[in-house]
């Protein structure tokens, strides 16, 4: 075997070659200059356009909060999102956005949803409660008096997320006991620990019997 000739090398010329004609190839498809440079810069070019065409807006109704709401979003923004950035819902806050930590649920027709993993497009129509839609006026709802009463909070950040667990715990049939309160709230994680003053307020809110 001839090693001085660099064609029958592994990896030499020929690999070369190879390469400045798929280049060729490339560049002739595109229209553009045959460098590749250039044909990585088109070839950028024509995904941004592509990527532009698919994000574009498209209409969304929702019932937020009892009020009717004509959006238009992309397609991309997840619902949690939209509550922030779009209606100015702050209530309802970002925590780890990976939907571990609860700090972001709201209810989508009654029951609780992760709204960071929720595609706000996919619950066009739905009806969607955040944590400011629970009070009627100045009157507080009754769990988040219990919150109140029982100290189920210390920096706060998040209450709203507890709360509306807690409202949809007792609403899906799942306080009948401190352990199924316990077992169904574990996906909100409260970085202070006020994890039994929670509890307790969720048991009196359902041992009252008041409506949720």
């Amino acid at each position: 075997m001839d090693r001085s000739n660099p064609k029958n090398q592994k990896g030499g010329e020929l690999k070369n070659e190879s390469r400045r004609d798929f280049l060729k190839q490339s560049a002739v498809l595109t229209g553009v200059a045959l460098t590749p440079s250039v044909a990585i810069k088109a070839a950028d070019k024509q995904w941004d356009e592509k990527l532009a065409e698919a994000l574009e807006k498209i209409p969304l109704k929702l019932n937020i909060n009892g009020e009717s709401k004509s959006l238009m979003v992309e397609p991309r923004v997840t619902l949690l999102d939209l509550l922030r950035e779009q209606l100015n819902l702050t209530g309802t806050k970002k925590g780890c956005d990976y939907g571990q930590c609860g700090a972001c649920t709201v209810h989508v027709n009654g029951k609780r949803v992760l709204s960071c993993l929720t595609l706000a497009v996919m619950q066009d129509g739905q009806k969607v409660t955040t944590i400011e839609g629970l009070a009627q006026g100045d009157k507080l709802h009754p769990m988040q008096e219990a919150f109140l009463k029982h100290d189920g909070f210390q920096c706060g950040y998040c209450t709203p997320g507890q709360i509306m667990s807690a409202v949809a715990c007792i609403r899906e049939g799942h306080a009948g006991s401190e352990d199924e309160i316990r077992e169904f709230m574990s996906g909100n994680i409260c970085r202070c620990g006020a994890y039994p003053n929670i509890v307790n307020a969720i048991v009196e809110v359902k041992n009252g019997g008041r409506k949720v």
